[in-house]
């Protein structure tokens, strides 16, 4: 019979341990948390997104994210513009100095997951472990939104943090 407290207990151990390793290497590299680094390369991949957008992307609220993108902003790393189709909205993108700023730490942030992860299992186990833990993911958001339809209170969603870690529940 699987374990599955133990799978559980080793991704979210993993998670943490990874989270803080990569962290870790940005504030010493950027002085950038990671939180941040996420929206930022988030802008630098998709330009052009609503809050709401990266809310979605991260599993977190509008709240919360609004929050990130305000401390992005005011140290001049991102620029909110009206949205276009919808005024009650504002687009996110990158300035010069963010999009410099971001290349940079995506640099090493790829450099401390090759060390981390693809230095440690081959190329396919990363293919085959990425596919089984998004499929869980979806599974997951299936079994939220299930519950939901039938009226269960939903599971909260994540706020984003106020400096630096992980996500909490809100």
């Amino acid at each position: 019979m699987a374990d599955l407290m133990r799978l559980y207990r080793e991704l979210v151990s993993l998670e943490i341990e990874l989270w803080n390793g990569v962290e870790g290497r940005l504030r010493t590299e950027y002085d950038l948390p990671l939180t941040s680094f996420e929206v930022l390369h988030l802008l630098l991949r998709r330009p052009g997104p609503r809050i709401q957008d990266i809310a979605e992307e991260f599993s977190i609220t509008v709240g919360g994210t609004s929050k990130v993108v305000d401390r992005l902003e005011a140290a001049g790393w991102c620029e909110r513009r009206a949205n276009p189709n919808d005024r009650r909205s504002s687009i996110v993108d990158l300035t010069a100095e963010g999009r410099k700023l971001t290349e940079g730490a995506a640099k090493v942030f790829e450099e401390e997951l090759e060390l981390r992860i693809g230095s440690v299992i081959p190329e396919q186990s990363v293919r085959e472990v990425t596919s089984v833990l998004s499929t869980l993911r979806a599974a997951g958001r299936a079994l939220d939104a299930e519950r939901k339809a039938a009226g269960q209170k939903p599971v909260p969603a994540m706020r984003a943090p106020k400096q630096s870690g992980r996500p909490t529940a809100s």
